[in-house]
């Protein structure tokens, strides 16, 4: 599912319960995340409808390192020439993309949360367990950002994994936040804004702490790596993200 202005100017694609987003500046467009294996034919298309050609896309931004939102990067890489950006502690989760710490064993998840079985079907089907890693990563500061289309402010929100990372849109009132916060978390089926489950996050305690960082942009829309858009501001997605955290 394709949906133009999530935010101005920021589209996003949902392909198998994970977003990839298209960040429009001028005649040039940035990609954040590049979801699984099979999201490049979708991107293609996606990009498209916005009158544009997969050769405007200047660059590829990664929130973080995972599976799922690196499936297509290497393939991106190649088709295009685009550079491809991370978080240097995550440059490693890229190149081996199922070596990531995480605080608990995804095996039982899908019975002890069978609403988690649609999500984790779709991404299955979609080339999760086929991931080629990417080892050309430029590492992804303010300075990097600068030069990229729509030229957003970098935010660290360690936790997740230790180089995740959010992209604040000033001018836009959106905050694209990967997986620092989403609004589904694959693993539990659970929706609303929340941190993703120990199954896949290092650090529980640093990714709550990392929520601050969103909550001071004061940003209308929260743009997640999972589940749909949250438009009642920052500050309110973090104190449910906090509240669920306590139960």
């Amino acid at each position: 599912m394709f949906t133009k202005n999530a935010a101005p100017g920021i589209h996003r694609l949902e392909h198998a319960a994970t977003n990839l987003y298209v960040v429009e500046d001028g005649g040039s467009l940035m990609l954040v995340d590049a979801g699984f294996p099979s999201s490049e034919r979708l991107l293609a298309r996606a990009v498209r409808t916005l009158g544009r050609g997969p050769e405007d896309i200047r660059a590829l931004v990664l929130t973080h390192g995972h599976f799922d939102h690196i499936g297509s990067a290497t393939r991106l890489r190649a088709r295009l020439g685009i550079p491809v950006y991370a978080h240097s502690a995550d440059h490693y989760i890229a190149a081996h993309p199922y070596r990531y710490r995480h605080e608990r064993s995804a095996l039982l998840y899908p019975v002890r949360y069978p609403k988690s079985l649609a999500a984790l079907g779709r991404m299955a089907a979609a080339g999760a367990f086929a991931v080629p890693g990417i080892r050309e990563v430029r590492p992804l500061d303010q300075d990097a950002l600068r030069s990229l289309p729509g030229a957003p402010t970098l935010l660290p929100v360690p936790g997740h994994t230790a180089g995740s990372v959010a992209l604040w849109f000033p001018e836009r009132g959106a905050v694209i936040t990967g997986d620092a916060l989403v609004t589904l978390d694959p693993y539990t089926g659970g929706r609303g804004p929340q941190i993703v489950a120990q199954a896949a996050t290092a650090d529980s305690g640093a990714a709550l702490a990392s929520l601050d960082a969103l909550a001071s942009t004061e940003a209308s829309i929260l743009l997640p790596g999972h589940g749909e858009p949250w438009t009642q501001g920052a500050g309110a997605a973090v104190a449910r993200a906090l509240e669920v955290s306590r139960h």
